[in-house]
């Protein structure tokens, strides 16, 4: 008997697409991910998922990728230097054809990631407005169209603190001053894969976070208090790293990218960053989950020597 009623993943491969696989699947749910190697994805995903082979980019892909499915999440991201010059191509356009897709299909529940919050007047500010136009344009179509929609404000994961962590020094371009919220990947995931399935959150957009913002100074604090190590933190000119993404932009674009990112993160609003324990009060309030938390997360890879 076929079954008509997957939920389908685009970017089910990705850094957290994966973990919504993941839970989805201990949850039984039936999963449908799209990609571009099916047996890079198995790797990934595992063999009780359904993979669909082709390109995001082409209308028929999605099209035939959204035979026999009852919701769509949509976590698709250019993040690397592989993709950054596709970003619109995949973040925008793909999307959008998904829309287009799945509203002629009949499929009306449609889960998005996005970011935190996408704030059109602080990029302007910061003259970086290319870093969250993709998104803001996407949320607003979905915001105006008839689908049963939830689109998740997605935190920063954990990881980035340790990406600038090195022999017992985070050097941090910027310094990382600023509070921001972050999260961990497998909350992320549990999320993710109770809202797709729930009938009662059309027309919401949720921040997903963990208990607390933190700078980059407070984390290095805290890892060194349950290490016993010292974690020195180092600040770098933020200026340097914008010589250099200009200086590598032709031959490797995703550095300019991340310089963007970084000076997102030197400049987060002290609003969102004061409200994120009530934005995690509201997630405890929604869902059945026991946060994973940057604590946790630091003890763990101490456990295992990777810290």
């Amino acid at each position: 008997m076929m079954d008509t009623n997957k939920i389908i993943v685009y970017g089910g491969t990705g850094f957290y697409g994966q973990k919504v696989v993941a839970k989805l699947v201990q949850k039984g749910q039936s999963v449908k991910v799209v990609t571009r190697n099916s047996e890079n994805a198995q790797k990934i995903v595992g063999d009780k998922v359904e993979l669909f082979q082709g390109d995001v980019t082409e209308k028929e892909t999605i099209e035939k990728s959204l035979k026999n499915v009852s919701a769509i999440i949509i976590c698709l991201s250019a993040m690397s230097n592989k993709l950054i010059g596709k970003m619109k191509e995949i973040e925008r356009n793909a999307v959008l054809e998904i829309m287009e897709q799945a509203h002629k299909a009949n499929i009306s529940r449609l889960v998005y990631m996005s970011g935190y919050e996408m704030r059109k007047q602080l990029l302007d500010d910061l003259k970086i407005p290319e870093f969250g136009e993709i998104k803001i344009e996407v949320e607003d179509k979905i915001r105006h169209s008839d689908f049963n929609w939830t689109i998740l404000g997605d935190a920063p994961a954990f990881e980035i603190f340790f990406a600038f962590l090195s022999k017992g020094r985070m050097v941090v371009p910027g310094g990382g001053l600023n509070a921001f919220p972050t999260i961990s990947p497998e909350d992320v995931g549990e999320i993710t894969a109770q809202i797709v399935v729930r009938d009662d959150l059309n027309g919401k957009r949720i921040k997903l976070t963990g208990p607390k913002a933190y700078s980059f100074p407070e984390v290095a604090k805290i890892m060194s208090d349950i290490s016993g190590k010292r974690i020195k933190h180092m600040t770098i000119p933020l200026f340097l790293i914008n010589i250099i993404s200009f200086l590598l932009l032709p031959f490797i674009p995703f550095v300019r990218y991340l310089y963007k990112s970084l000076k997102m993160l030197n400049n987060f609003p002290q609003d969102l960053a004061e409200n994120v324990p009530e934005d995690h009060k509201l997630l405890r309030e929604l869902f059945d989950y026991e946060p994973v938390t940057l604590e946790m997360e630091i003890s763990r890879r101490i456990n295992e020597n990777i810290l």
